[in-house]
């Protein structure tokens, strides 16, 4: 039984991603402000991982930065405040949440952590200026720690096209958008939370233990197939 922290486990990918791990036996520490509405194996702490005291913990064998932002809007609109928003929760969080528990990983056996970028940060895309800077950092972030942290410690992101979330519940409005989204993927579907899961949960395991260092891409071929 493996023990792994999931940063925003209440909503969205992060929580099918404490849904699997419990199904499969493993233990999960849970923070977000709200608590899972649904039951699972493990322990959630109420807070905000941006700004509260973290919880002591005493072993990990992973960590899952699963919280993000989605705000799209014209250069021309965006404010210094709204690069920094995207800069803290995307890739302070993460350097804050890392720092944290890097010895708790450093003791483990083999630890694995699993951040999330976007293909913002892969292809250009408009109104995506903030968030595609903040992703790319966290591209960054990711491939600099894979490096220092050998061999103990894999990192590794995804960076998948939109996916149905809350996160995503703005840009996803109404039947007529979603259809509009689903004829832009070359696969003609939208990535669903479970989707993203898998792939996160495949990276957490032993199954993916010669990986490290990597963006994995998943978009339904949106990026790297003409449509």
């Amino acid at each position: 039984m493996k023990k792994i922290l999931i940063i925003g486990g209440s909503k969205g990918i992060s929580k099918e991603v404490v849904k699997q791990l419990s199904e499969k036996g493993d233990f999960c520490y849970v923070i977000s402000r709200t608590a899972p509405d649904f039951a699972f194996n493990g322990t959630h702490f109420a807070l905000n991982a941006l700004t509260d005291e973290l919880p002591a913990i005493e072993s990990l064998d992973g960590l899952v930065y699963g919280i993000g932002t989605i705000n799209l809007k014209p250069f021309n609109r965006l404010n210094a405040e709204d690069f920094q928003n995207d800069w803290q929760v995307n890739v302070m969080g993460a350097v804050k949440i890392i720092q944290h528990y890097l010895p708790q990983l450093k003791n483990a056996e083999q630890a694995s952590i699993v951040m999330f970028s976007s293909v913002a940060a892969q292809r250009g895309m408009p109104f995506h200026a903030s968030i595609g800077a903040a992703k790319g950092a966290v591209e960054g972030l990711v491939k600099s720690l894979a490096a220092e942290l050998v061999p103990k410690i894999r990192v590794n992101a995804i960076a998948p096209s939109i996916v149905d979330t809350p996160l995503a519940a703005g840009i996803l409005r109404n039947d007529t958008i979603k259809e509009n989204m689903v004829a832009k993927h070359p696969l003609k579907r939208i990535l669903q939370p479970q989707d993203v899961a898998k792939t996160t949960v495949f990276l957490l395991g032993e199954e993916s233990n010669g990986i490290t260092g990597q963006i994995f891409i998943q978009d339904n071929g949106l990026i790297s197939i003409s449509n």
